[in-house]
């Protein structure tokens, strides 16, 4: 089984996600735990607090770095060899290969912020700073989501056939996906390839891997 930690002040927004689809099916069958832990039960005083203004001035509000390294340390105590991602706006963007990488790890912790982000000090007690893009969002929790369902689906065992996941666009040689298609064969005047209609398995092939080459560079280019 694998192991996936995340802390976060919003353990609800998980609920549904993980309760639909395949991230619920490969919890029921046991391919993943996921165990989300909450930030705030380790603020002290008397309002639980997990925030505070910055050093400086400036606008919002900081993350505490009390409450999320001790959530830190409950997170490696649960899972000694967890490996700690902190999901940061300044960290190395997810892709495919990174959440292969992952899934070879025992355990992976999720750290999710808040407000304008974690006091600098945080980053000494992580593995590894994790960004979605170069676009903000009202928290870590939906890009912790992104990445738990691109590793979900590659445990073994998890999706229905196992090529579909070795097929992946970005999964070979980092390319995406070649165009597919189904019935019907001829929709408002547009058709399917002859090619995929010829039954010489050796031409589809082909095919595929051209059209994967070709959507791989348009797509390269747009980025």
């Amino acid at each position: 089984m694998f192991f996936a930690q995340v802390l976060t002040l919003f353990p609800e927004f998980f609920d549904s996600p993980l309760n639909c689809s395949i991230p619920k099916r490969a919890i029921a069958d046991g391919a993943v735990a996921v165990d989300c832990i909450q930030i705030r039960d380790f603020a002290t005083g008397k309002h639980k607090n997990v925030d505070d203004s910055p050093y400086g001035g400036g606008p919002g509000m900081l993350m505490k770095v009390e409450p999320v390294v001790a959530a830190i340390a409950e997170a490696r105590k649960r899972q000694p060899n967890t490996h700690v991602v902190m999901l940061t706006p300044t960290g190395n963007k997810f892709n495919q290969a990174k959440a292969l990488e992952y899934i070879d790890k025992e355990s992976i912790t999720l750290l999710c912020g808040r407000y304008e982000g974690f006091d600098e000090r945080v980053v000494d007690y992580v593995d590894e700073e994790l960004s979605l893009g170069d676009y903000v969002l009202s928290g870590g929790e939906p890009a912790a989501m992104c990445v738990l369902d691109a590793m979900i689906r590659l445990l073994p065992g998890v999706l229905g056939s196992p090529e579909s996941a070795v097929l992946d666009s970005f999964t070979e040689e980092g390319m995406v996906d070649w165009p597919h298609y189904t019935r019907p064969e001829v929709f408002d005047g547009k058709v399917v390839p002859p090619v995929l209609l010829s039954g010489d398995h050796a031409k589809i092939e082909a095919w595929r891997k051209e059209q994967a080459r070709l959507r791989s560079k348009k797509h390269k280019v747009s980025r």
